[in-house]
């Protein structure tokens, strides 16, 4: 079975699966953050090399002040606690995004983060927040300029070692759960010859097996990349 060496995960479902439970928005990011931990482990274990999850987009900024409060404290509690657990297991860690836009104290906890996990070997975990791809592709644009690369100079392999994810395989495959059938902005550069999948399972209640049945599916697609 063909194994995708990276897989792109949009986290979506969180505040669906608490409704339909009868519960707080909160505690569905709260199950979604515990499932991170659980799929992304298991993942690796399974050989995938990178997976790149969409946590927080550019637009994430607009929803309701509580909520966004209560995502930066699951975010502190991902960057200060659990990336220990990450480093011992070997696992690098990379943030996608707009990192100023955060408070101080979580840039800081990412760029030491960032250092804990920079010798991990297992797989690279790369996690999305304040990200969009149009964003990027600005940024990027910004860099390139800033470097004084002409526009006749400017090529396909110019913008990619620009972007955040320079130097890193474009996704095998791109999930998104919960059933809807759109990329939102995720991994707009690298994703033109990703397959996709739509599950239609809440992202808390998305298990180890329904992983496993994203992976068959992939084995079952034939990957021509514009050729015949």
């Amino acid at each position: 079975m063909k194994i995708p060496k990276h897989i792109g995960i949009i986290l979506d479902g969180n505040r669906r699966w608490a409704r339909a439970k009868g519960l707080p928005t909160f505690e569905g990011h709260r199950q979604g953050f515990e499932n991170l931990k659980t799929i992304a482990q298991y993942a690796f274990d399974k050989g995938i090399k990178i997976l790149t999850v969409y946590a927080f987009s550019t637009e994430n900024w607009n929803r309701d002040k509580k909520e966004v409060v209560y995502l930066m404290d699951l975010f502190r509690l991902l960057i200060n606690k659990e990336i220990n657990i990450l480093a011992k297991q070997g696992v690098k860690v990379n943030f996608f995004g707009r990192r100023e836009d955060f408070a101080d104290d979580i840039q800081k906890s990412m760029t030491t983060a960032l250092e804990k996990t920079k010798d991990g070997k297992k797989g690279i975990l790369n996690i999305c927040l304040s990200y969009g791809g149009r964003d990027e592709l600005v940024r990027a644009y910004k860099k390139i300029s800033q470097a004084g690369i002409t526009a006749d100079q400017i090529t396909e392999d110019i913008i990619s070692q620009n972007i955040d994810s320079a130097g890193m395989l474009d996704p095998d495959m791109i999930i998104r759960t919960s059933g809807e059938q759109r990329l939102s902005g995720f991994l707009t550069w690298q994703s033109v010859y990703s397959e996709f999948y739509f599950p239609e399972t809440d992202w808390p209640d998305f298990s180890q097996a329904d992983l496993d049945l994203a992976i068959e599916e992939f084995d079952k697609r034939h990957r021509r990349f514009g050729a015949n």
